[in-house]
């Protein structure tokens, strides 16, 4: 029986999970992220590494994400991605054999919805490679008498003055398709009937998807192209993107290392907020 959510979940730890991926992963996640050979062809061509954009993090630890679904009573018409951080301990190899350990960090009621954090290391033989950090939104499963938790009301808040960069892109119509063969096959991000029973008009882009393109508008700004600069990145999944909106990615440098970030697309909704990164200036 699946368990119900409610503050009893804190604290549960789940079996480990072995993970593996090659550099035909990586290479197919940093395309489903936006990647393009005339200018970034260490990510998408083996004979040059591969190099490994930083947030494919994300998609082996989707494997220990899986195991909150499976043991915790959960419709996945009303999941959403609400918050995610990944943390890089080194540089992630191309090809790697490994084991992820996760652990349920947080349970928050929010009255129309339920808020649980998790929180996931990936190791091999030489040690930890990554943490994440993911809050699952769980619409109308809240009020089970839980705390509503801390307010993040002006965390990571970008300064009054125009950004230090930005980049921009615009997705492709078949974006979320080619993302989603990276591990993470939500319907709701492609068929339109599923979408529109969970209540949106249609299929939209995977919150992490874009926040890989922010990753790489990261690595292009303030990483002069290289994984080895890049520390971690988090953020909050704030609004929907479609298919062939363009996404802005603004950054202020705040401090020697650290960057506030925000993206927003040409209708000027902002669809990762409260975000931050930190590298290797």
């Amino acid at each position: 029986m699946p368990l119900k959510i409610n503050n009893d979940l804190i604290g549960m730890e789940f079996d480990p999970v072995e993970v593996e991926w090659t550099s035909k992963d990586t290479m197919l996640y940093a395309l489903g992220v936006g990647a393009k050979p005339d200018d970034e062809l260490d990510y998408v061509y083996e004979p040059k590494g591969p190099k490994v954009i930083p947030t494919y993090a994300v998609c082996p630890g989707l494997n220990l994400m899986l195991g909150v679904v499976e043991k915790v009573e959960i419709n996945l018409m009303m999941l959403l991605h609400g918050e995610q951080t990944t943390t890089l301990h080194r540089p992630i190899p191309p090809n790697a054999k490994g084991r992820g350990v996760a652990k349920i960090v947080e349970v928050w009621d929010k009255g129309k919805a339920a808020v649980i954090g998790l929180e996931g290391t990936i190791s091999d033989d030489d040690g930890p490679i990554f943490t994440n950090k993911s809050t699952l939104f769980i619409r109308g499963a809240g009020d089970f008498g839980g705390d509503r938790g801390p307010s993040t009301k002006g965390v990571n808040v970008p300064p009054e003055r125009d950004p230090d960069h930005v980049v921009e892109e615009i997705t492709l119509p078949q974006q979320a398709a080619l993302y989603r063969l990276s591990g993470d096959p939500n319907p709701i991000h492609i068929d339109p009937e599923f979408a529109k029973l969970a209540g949106f008009e249609k299929p939209f882009l995977h919150g992490l998807c874009s926040f890989g393109f922010g990753c790489r508008a990261v690595l292009k700004a303030l990483c002069k192209n290289d994984p080895k600069n890049f520390k971690s990145i988090q953020g909050r999944f704030s609004d929907q993107v479609y298919m062939g909106d363009k996404l802005i990615t603004k950054m202020w440098e705040t401090e020697e290392g650290e960057a506030l970030l925000q993206m927003e697309t040409q209708k000027g909704n902002v669809i990762l907020s409260q975000a931050k990164v930190t590298y290797k200036p």
